[in-house]
Order: structure tokens, then C-alpha cells, then sequence
């Protein structure tokens, strides 16, 4: 997905519009949960994120979706990460 695609997707679904975040190689955030629906486009590098449904791996081009509250880890590879996130209150 390109990003103008993205935008578009998040702007007809009533998301914020997106923010850059961008994590270190090798690095980790430990179980947690958001209080936001999240949606995020991989710009570069990769992250996986496990939910209690399994770990998923998202690379430049995927896009992830969270919905509230759902409880995850996330992990970024060797190149980091850099997505663009948009957020939704429930």
C-alpha cells in the first residue's frame, strides 16, 4: 500500500491523520495495550507484533491493524522501524 493510499484509508475510516514513530534495531516493547483503535503503515525496516492470536511480522509496504485494548507485544528487526500510525477512539 502506497502512502497516499493509507491516508485516504484512514481518513474514510475516521482516523486521526497519521504520525511518523520510528523504533531502534533489535528493540522491544514489552505486553501492553492500547486505550485506541491503531492502524500503521511500515515505511521501512519491520516490526512483529503478537497478540494472543500469534506473532505476525509486517514489512515496508503491510499494514497493521490493533483494535482497543487488545493486549500485544511489539518487536522490531534488525533495521528498526518506521511506520506512520493513525488512532481512532473507540
Amino acid at each position: 500500500m502506497t502512502e497516499q493510499q493509507f491516508r485516504a484509508q484512514l481518513a474514510q475510516r475516521a482516523f486521526s491523520a497519521p504520525v511518523r514513530v520510528q523504533r531502534d534495531p533489535n528493540t522491544r516493547l514489552a505486553h501492553h495495550a492500547h486505550p485506541f483503535e491503531a492502524m500503521a503503515l511500515i515505511v521501512a525496516g519491520d516490526i512483529t507484533i503478537t497478540t494472543a492470536a500469534g506473532a505476525v511480522t509486517y514489512t515496508a509496504g503491510e499494514v497493521f491493524h490493533l483494535p482497543a485494548n487488545e493486549a500485544h507485544e511489539e518487536a522490531f528487526g534488525p533495521q528498526g522501524v518506521v511506520y506512520l500510525a493513525g488512532r481512532k477512539a473507540p
